[in-house]
């Protein structure tokens, strides 16, 4: 009889929950990107939040906040975020790195709802076309012979388009000099006007320009060709066996957000990233649709932050 009555009310206490999550949402989301506008991480928010805006009739507003490999917009969202689905977050990689390479006022996994990987993508190196080099052989050369006088850019310490240079330069032997930049779309403007000869950039911010001529595409970053871009080789294949990067987009809301609210999120996610329209969208700018649940979602973030600690305090990169 008393747990029948623990029971009962059990089921009254969650009944608001479950109802909330079935009128979920009722008015526009906040979706809080760490990056300035003009990156990959912008445009997969953008497109994702286009996609969400569609499917549940609220609008997704996107709202850019840079600096610091994304450590500002997610202390900013773990401190002030209120966890009624209301705000999101994209994380990416920056989330795993951050914690070995500064001091942060918030906890990596603990203050996060993480809701799903919702793509991976490659990184693309590409050079000005100014630059002689033309294969991954031809530039380790070159490099050699101009130790610290060959500069690249990158869209902030400890993002993967940093440390996809850091690894080249650990596993070829060259040595060049780093030029971060706050997020991906002013080191491109930066790029473009020759300002840098190198960037190892996330394929959808870069792979129209590589079609375009207006960079000099060369391989890419992951253990198998890109399916978009598939005439170029991996670097590992191009001169460097062993060599491997990915770039990871995943979506979190703040911690303590009902299980209902993240299923229901969740559930959308998916269905947008199952649609042929947004599928085909992400992967012709280079992205690869994933669709993580959130108990494989925060388990593989923390798996990342496990590893590139190590890689980290091994090439003793820490952040500005």
């Amino acid at each position: 009889m008393n747990k029948n009555r623990y029971l009962s009310y059990a089921i009254l206490l969650l009944l608001p929950l479950f109802a909330s999550a079935q009128n979920y949402p009722v008015k526009p989301i906040r979706f809080v990107v760490g990056f300035p506008p003009g990156g990959t991480n912008d445009l997969v928010a953008r497109a994702l939040g286009q996609k969400l805006t569609e499917q549940t009739g609220q609008q997704f507003i996107i709202e850019n906040r840079g600096g610091a490999n994304t450590a500002i917009a997610s202390e900013m969202f773990a401190k002030t975020a209120a966890p009624d689905g209301y705000t999101i977050m994209l994380n990416a990689p920056g989330h795993a790195t951050n914690p070995s390479m500064m001091k942060l006022n918030f906890d990596s996994i603990r203050d996060f709802a993480f809701i799903t990987v919702a793509a991976e993508s490659q990184n693309l190196l590409v050079m000005h076309p100014s630059f002689p080099p033309r294969t991954v052989k031809e530039l380790i050369a070159f490099s050699k012979t101009r130790p610290g006088q060959i500069n690249y850019g990158s869209s902030g310490v400890g993002t993967t388009v940093h440390l996809s240079a850091a690894l080249f330069e650990y596993m070829t032997g060259v040595k060049w000099t780093h030029i971060p930049y706050k997020g991906a779309g002013p080191a491109l403007i930066e790029m473009l006007s020759g300002q840098f000869s190198l960037y190892f950039g996330n394929l959808p911010a870069v792979i129209g320009y590589a079609r375009q001529g207006r960079l000099r595409g060369i391989a890419v970053s992951g253990a198998q060709r890109a399916a978009s871009i598939p005439e170029l080789p991996t670097i590992a294949e191009a001169g460097v066996p062993g060599y491997e990067v990915t770039t990871w987009y995943g979506v979190s809301a703040p911690g303590k957000t009902p299980r209902p609210i993240v299923d229901r999120l969740h559930s959308e996610i998916l269905r947008a990233l199952k649609s042929p329209d947004f599928a085909s969208r992400l992967k012709d700018q280079g992205a690869e649709p994933k669709g993580t649940s959130p108990e494989e979602t925060t388990a593989y973030v923390q798996n990342e932050i496990n590893k590139w600690g190590k890689v980290l305090k091994a090439a003793g990169i820490k952040g500005e």
